[in-house]
């Protein structure tokens, strides 16, 4: 995965302060420090979420510079209601649909013996792709605008983030923006301090917090309002859903190489998306609680290898949270497949 980052991410730049100086990958870093330890969430509240993005482009021997604000910065005025929270609101349509794909993913394990090789490859590369729909696409492409993407790449980013099936690209990172901004708190939408079963799938499963609504309304969405990619797939994404997450996994190794329907439909179709499904949602519980957190002891996003391994990079999370705006996972060895 190193080489696709090779390919599609420009030198890029981002301001945050006139102290302190962090090298990561081709990024150069500047933010306010907070002496030899942690960036403290009192520092974030003076940090802007302007980024400078260098354009391989010169103009009168000068780089071209674009600038663009995405508000994923830790929100430290935001303070939440006093009195009685308000009541919890089950959704049972999806907490029957969430129990019938976790019941039909582990028929999908029972089909694993009866799979061909080649069912088994497929619905690897599947679960590759789906992940990385959400990694490098609806997460830091569009959420954290932390590269930038050719026409091409984010047709494929699109299309593969239909395969994961996780919310339209714009609907995903309005709610993402949301979390980095008011981390934690009532207006998060899967506020860790919750617990892990909300902050995994309750979240999901019962309507959102007034916070969460009302702080998502307030979003600058500009960015995302003229992407043509981003707004054709969500005029279509139902219909995209269909095609890339359940009939073309279930389809193609039928079709292909002669497997069963039902091995396609379970094993490449839902176990594969169920898998994925969990693997993005442990970044919000696991990786929230659990693990070391050397860049920022001040908040509870954790460095967690599992995490890591499972969603293809992404959870190294104290980093990410302490550097939202960079396009790497985090610093140095690890698992930075995204």
């Amino acid at each position: 995965m190193g080489c696709l980052l090779v390919i599609f991410s420009p030198q890029y730049v981002a301001l945050k302060g006139p102290q302190g100086r962090s090298s990561i990958a081709s990024s150069t870093v500047a933010y306010i420090g907070s002496g030899a330890g942690s960036l403290h969430r009192k520092n974030k509240r003076n940090m802007t979420a302007t980024r400078i993005h260098h354009a391989d482009k010169q103009q009168n021997g000068d780089a071209m510079a674009e600038t663009s604000t995405v508000e994923d910065v830790f929100d430290d005025t935001y303070r939440e209601k006093e009195g009685k929270k308000p009541p919890r609101i089950l959704v049972w349509r999806n907490i029957i649909l969430m129990c019938l794909l976790h019941i039909g993913a582990l028929y999908g394990l029972v089909l694993i013996p009866s799979a061909s090789w080649l069912t088994l490859g497929w619905t690897a590369l599947c679960y590759l792709m789906s992940a990385l729909g959400v990694t490098a696409g609806a997460h830091r492409l569009w959420s954290h605008r932390s590269y930038k993407a050719s026409f091409p790449l984010r047709v494929f980013l699109a299309l593969a983030n239909s395969m994961a099936f996780q919310n339209d690209i714009y609907e995903w990172s309005r709610d993402h923006r949301v979390h980095h901004k008011y981390s934690e708190t009532d207006a998060d939408p899967h506020n860790a301090k919750r617990g892990f079963f909300f902050s995994h799938i309750g979240w999901l499963l019962v309507r959102k917090h007034p916070d969460v609504i009302e702080k998502g309304k307030k979003l600058e969405l500009g960015d995302l309002k003229v992407d043509k990619v981003v707004m054709f797939q969500k005029r279509y994404y139902k219909l995209s859903v269909v095609l890339f997450c359940f009939l073309i996994p279930m389809l193609v190794p039928w079709y292909v190489w002669g497997e069963s329907l039902a091995v396609g439909y379970f094993v490449p179709g839902l176990l594969r998306y169920t898998v994925v499904l969990n693997a993005t949602w442990l970044v919000n519980s696991a990786a929230h609680m659990w693990g070391n957190r050397p860049y920022d002891k001040t908040i509870n996003p954790r460095e967690n290898p599992f995490v890591a391994i499972s969603a293809i990079g992404e959870g190294f999370h104290n980093y990410h949270h302490t550097f939202p705006f960079d396009y790497a996972t985090k610093i140095g060895r690890g698992f930075p497949a995204t």
